[in-house]
């Protein structure tokens, strides 16, 4: 089970905040998670990073992983596609301006 996260009310500049949100977006985090990442980086820069901390998944959307009960080979479709023939031909909108001129 994961261990509760801490919450924490930090005041920054809005200068800074806004960096830092442009940094995130560039990097497809949230603020808050673009922080936590430079927390660690720093934290692991100065040899202070404690050994039991967990890893921060990576950057953007989390990929679909398929349920472990479900097969991971995709499903085929029952029946192959195909295309239906149009029933009349088909007539663009410029040829039939041009016979009513």
């Amino acid at each position: 089970m994961a261990t509760e996260r801490k919450k924490l009310l930090l005041r920054l500049d809005p200068a800074v905040h806004d960096a830092l949100a442009r940094w995130a977006g560039d990097e497809l985090r949230s603020t808050n998670a673009q922080i936590e990442y430079l927390l660690r980086k720093a934290l692991a820069d100065a040899g202070r990073l404690p050994g039991g901390v967990g890893r921060m998944r990576g950057p953007g959307r989390p990929s679909a992983a398929p349920e472990p009960s479900e097969p991971s080979e995709p499903s085929e479709p029952s029946e192959p596609f195909e295309p239906s023939e149009p029933s009349e031909p088909f007539e663009s909108f410029e040829s039939s301006e041009r016979e009513e001129e």
